[in-house]
């Protein structure tokens, strides 16, 4: 089974989350797909065992059989080909479709493999961890997060903590996940954001439930805000101070506070009778 983790806004504690349940349960696999920005190797403390570059296939050219024709050039949707007195190609903005190559009438275009980013596996006991880092200056997150995805563990949990908000990384992340947690704050601007990550989970089918941390923070009626976006709420994480200091010293609070392993326990338990409901 594979749940995923996301958030309409940066900072709701969707790493916490994460994280935590991974801690809570056996024979789990934990994919950080926030290739920008990877953090959960921070708040678990997994010793990394391995390092596996990433590559994607980018053209060249080969000018001895280049007559300049454009073919490429106008097929490219992303512009990364330029056609003058020579071809020049912007390898950050191809996509790596092959299209350029498919389309050439000289075979002119031929593919090298460009290291794009880095996979690292480790492990925390029987938890194990692989994240992604894209390398500084790379715009196109999705290739590094389909590699990490193929580490997804078949035959048991695999939790996946994607990208903040709501942009082309984090639907490469949650497509084909079996169930989404929703990690939002009990703020307008939480909810905000929140209802944009619902608008974009819809209508990818995938059955979901609002985790809300720090709950009690303020006046904002939360509960009555998920009722109007027909969002159920799986879980309430409340503005407690020993789970802040915890966090402040980057301890896992299952780790300290037994109760809460039971608490992910039943989370799962609650998860795995709606996904068994609508199969």
């Amino acid at each position: 089974m594979k749940i995923a983790v996301a958030s309409g806004k940066g900072g709701t504690g969707k790493t916490t989350v994460a994280v935590n349940l991974a801690l809570a349960l056996d024979n789990v696999s934990i994919l950080d797909c926030d290739v920008e920005e990877p953090n959960d190797h921070i708040l678990l403390g997994a010793d990394i065992d391995e390092q596996i570059p990433v590559t994607v296939p980018t053209p060249r050219v080969n000018m001895d059989s280049c007559i300049l024709c454009k073919k490429c050039s106008e097929f490219c949707e992303f512009h990364a080909i330029f056609i003058g007195k020579k071809v020049i190609i912007y390898d950050q903005l191809c996509h790596s479709c092959g299209g350029c190559k498919m389309v050439c009438p000289t075979n002119a275009i031929y593919e090298i493999e460009r290291e794009v980013g880095t996979i690292y596996v480790g492990y925390k006991g029987n938890i194990r961890l692989v994240y992604g880092k894209l390398n500084i200056g790379e715009p196109v997150a999705t290739s590094v997060i389909k590699a990490v995805k193929k580490y997804a563990n078949p035959n048991g949990i695999t939790i996946i903590d994607a990208s903040p908000g709501t942009s082309c990384p984090v639907i490469e992340t949650i497509q084909n996940s079996d169930y989404l947690l929703l990690v939002t704050e009990p703020t307008p601007f939480g909810f905000h954001d929140l209802s944009m990550a619902i608008d974009v989970v819809r209508p990818l089918g995938i059955p979901f439930g609002v985790i809300v941390n720090k709950a009690g923070l303020g006046g904002f009626d939360y509960k009555i805000r998920c009722k109007e976006l027909d969002a159920p709420i799986v879980m309430e994480i409340p503005f407690d101070k020993r789970i802040a200091e915890l966090y402040s010293r980057g301890a896992p609070f299952v780790e300290e506070l037994p109760e809460w392993r039971e608490r992910f326990q039943d989370l799962l338990a609650r998860i795995k009778r709606e996904v068994e409901v609508i199969d």
